[in-house]
């Protein structure tokens, strides 16, 4: 037999039997636009991730106080706090000027952190407050400035805000030389950040003012020689492993602790990218798993139906090896037919699966606390992918009863009475 002919034969049995064609696909259907939903989203997310760290360029380096002994291959990111007397004591001065001795560090800013309250045009709400060194902050900053200019040497009661804060907290937005009272003190907005989604949407919804004016407005006690952080830039991108351990080695020695009594940590802004960057891998690859379950579902309702099919059609088995098709030509038939299955279930489970994506954005879903709304990455390689994977299953599905059918004897095949 011609595979055109095997093919029109396949395709008219499967128009013939509408009804419980359309229910076979629907287990396709669900799987296909599950894994292609799934696996959408979970390229969104990695994206998103990426977006979110990138003002954290790979030459950055974070001290914090406090030790977090590693759990894991990487410490950075799976740790659990050490708790001791010594890991609430804020960094200092004498660390500052440790820091800023390490060979291949280019700039230090040390950070003074925490909340605050804000008043605004008789509104009031609860704000981040980062204190920055001024002279360093503008070279550091990789967000950029919409409106205005950064702080400067001599701004004692200037702030620049995020863009998030500025346009959408209040009912009125932000604008540029516009008072605001923060911690009960006046000052005055200089400096509009661009809106960067950057991790926890610190940038975009925080206020930057100068480090000593930040001690006398948030409401956590931090010395006048003390910061919550520091931020450092090093020289060169690759040297960072070597200057992580530098800073370490003298920062030991200065505060005179050991790798048992240790009281800061000191954080690769790139570890952090590689480890989230695995989360939401492995994330995805185990949602993907889960929705590949529904798609054995489909597949076993792909197999019952091919069983149901080789019944019916036994006579016409019969017949058409009498008629002088080999196991071959039967074999085809009936694989042609549930690749059929799969391939309709596949390319409507895409099109639900791509629509399901596209809607992710306008559901207002957050991305796993990086701040700012989930989004799904739909590229031709996911959509050939499931199309390519259903009609698989589909095939695969009608192995067996294809091969029953084909290995049937025609005499026996003909006189078969259901």
């Amino acid at each position: 037999m011609r595979l055109l002919d095997i093919f029109l034969l396949s395709l008219s049995h499967v128009r013939k039997s509408r009804m419980r064609s359309w229910l076979t696909i629907v287990g396709v259907i669900i799987g296909v636009a599950s894994v292609v939903a799934i696996i959408s989203i979970g390229q969104g997310m990695q994206e998103n991730m990426q977006e979110r760290l990138g003002s954290f360029g790979a030459d950055i380096l974070t001290v914090i106080p406090g030790y977090f002994r590693a759990t894991g291959v990487h410490s950075e990111m799976h740790t659990d706090r050490s708790v001791s007397s010594s890991s609430s004591i804020n960094l200092t001065d004498n660390d500052y000027k440790v820091i800023k001795q390490v060979p291949g560090v280019m700039y230090v800013n040390g950070l003074v952190s925490g909340k605050a309250d804000l008043k605004y045009d008789n509104e009031k709400t609860v704000v981040s407050i980062t204190g920055v060194d001024t002279s360093v902050w503008r070279l550091m900053d990789n967000t950029g400035i919409d409106e205005g200019r950064y702080l400067q040497a001599g701004d004692s009661n200037s702030v620049v805000i995020g863009y998030s804060l500025a346009r959408g907290t209040f009912l009125t937005p932000v604008t540029l030389n516009r008072p605001l009272t923060i911690g009960g003190k006046n000052f005055r907005v200089v400096g509009i950040l661009k809106q960067s989604g950057g991790l926890g949407g610190g940038s975009d919804t925080g206020i930057y003012m100068p480090a000593e004016m930040a001690r006398g407005v948030i409401t956590e006690k931090v010395g006048n020689n003390q910061y919550t952080s520091m931020v450092i830039k090093a020289s060169d991108a690759s040297m960072v492993d070597y200057v992580k351990a530098d800073i370490e080695e003298k920062l030991m020695s200065s505060r005179q602790v050991n790798p048992r009594t240790k009281d800061f940590t000191v954080i690769a802004s790139a570890r952090i990218r590689e480890q989230m960057s695995d989360v939401t891998q492995t994330l995805s690859l185990f949602l993907s798993a889960i929705a590949a379950i529904s798609l054995l579902v489909g597949a076993i309702g792909i197999a019952n139906t091919m069983f149901m099919s080789v019944m019916e059609r036994t006579k016409q088995i019969g017949l058409l090896k009498a008629m002088g098709a080999d196991e071959r030509d039967i074999m085809k038939l009936f694989l042609i037919e549930s690749g059929i299955f799969g391939l309709v279930g596949g390319i409507v489970g895409a099109v639900f699966g791509a629509a399901i994506s596209l809607l992710i954005p306008y559901l207002g879903i957050q991305a796993l606390g990086f701040g700012g709304g989930l989004k799904a990455t739909i590229t031709p390689g996911i959509i050939l992918f499931a199309l390519g994977f259903s009609v698989v299953i589909g095939i695969v599905s009608g192995i067996i009863p294809a091969r029953h059918a084909a290995k049937m004897r025609p005499v026996d095949a003909i006189r078969y009475d259901q």
